[in-house]
């Protein structure tokens, strides 16, 4: 795995509102910026702002690589002051950015089927993952199913460009505005009776709620799971130990791991919730 551990300055592209408070921002920086992988991470402070001294974490949205430069993606939503402060980023804005940070999705080329889980801003590294299956890197590809959701319709983010992406796309609301009424664990569920379990794979990010059911909806399903974390985080190296996470150890035993580390993503089946 390649980490890319040191700071470097990049300017942004475009940041563009794709829905209302959803923005997706588009940074240019030097070649030596490690290819990511994805589910890895980046730490990204605005330049020369000290009302803003700690760097925001943000998933790898998307990857680019140039002659002379590489592009990486970045969708967000505005959620505090920090967010609130890129969402007024315009092109030729620098920021400061360490990374690709933490522990990627794992996908064996063995594996003939994954299935894709997203619950609001899960998107997010979701995205990325999608279109790195989608490259030459699988021969033959595997089949990838999409269940996605969303409080409203209005937030499901990214839809046009993951439809022709994927061999099927399952959308949920809450509201029921679009697609399935409830939870995307739903209908999940009843496709899970259908899936060749043992060649199959599934990855998933999105609200605690959401993975802590999945979790529950497992049980009964011998299938293998990832999921990307959504924890808060101050350093993204693993110094301050404030995004630890309760995981079963090798013998059984409950033990912390730290998800900008050892994460964000996770063996679902490893991660304890009491």
């Amino acid at each position: 795995m390649q980490h890319g551990k040191f700071i470097m300055s990049g300017s942004v592209l475009s940041n563009l509102e794709v829905r209302e408070g959803h923005f997706l921002m588009s940074l240019c920086l030097p070649p030596e910026f490690a290819s990511p992988l994805p589910g890895q991470f980046a730490m990204i402070r605005l330049k020369n702002r000290k009302d803003l001294l700690l760097g925001r974490p943000f998933s790898i949205s998307g990857f680019h690589r140039h002659e002379g430069h590489v592009q990486i993606e970045i969708l967000y939503r505005i959620a505090g002051q920090g967010t609130r402060l890129f969402a007024q980023l315009r092109m030729g804005d620098q920021v400061d950015l360490l990374g690709p940070l933490g522990h990627p999705f794992e996908i064996s080329r063995s594996t003939k089927k994954v299935i894709l889980v997203s619950g609001g801003m899960g998107i997010a590294p979701i995205r990325y993952l999608l279109a790195y299956l989608r490259t030459n890197r699988f021969d033959p590809a595997p089949s990838v199913d999409f269940y996605m959701g969303a409080k409203t319709a209005d937030e499901l983010l990214e839809l046009d460009n993951i439809r022709p992406s994927c061999d099927s796309l399952q959308v949920c609301t809450d509201d029921c505005s679009m697609g399935h009424h409830g939870f995307v664990t739903e209908p999940l569920e009843k496709g899970l009776k259908h899936y060749p379990l043992k060649d199959t794979l599934i990855c998933a990010c999105g609200p605690l709620g959401m993975i802590r059911r999945l979790s529950e909806l497992l049980v009964k399903y011998p299938v293998a799971c990832q999921v990307s974390l959504e924890e808060r985080m101050a350093c993204g190296l693993g110094a301050c130990l404030g995004c630890a996470v309760a995981v079963r150890g090798q013998n059984g035993e409950r033990q912390y791991q730290r998800a900008c580390h050892e994460g964000p993503v996770f063996n679902l089946r490893d991660i304890l919730w009491e």
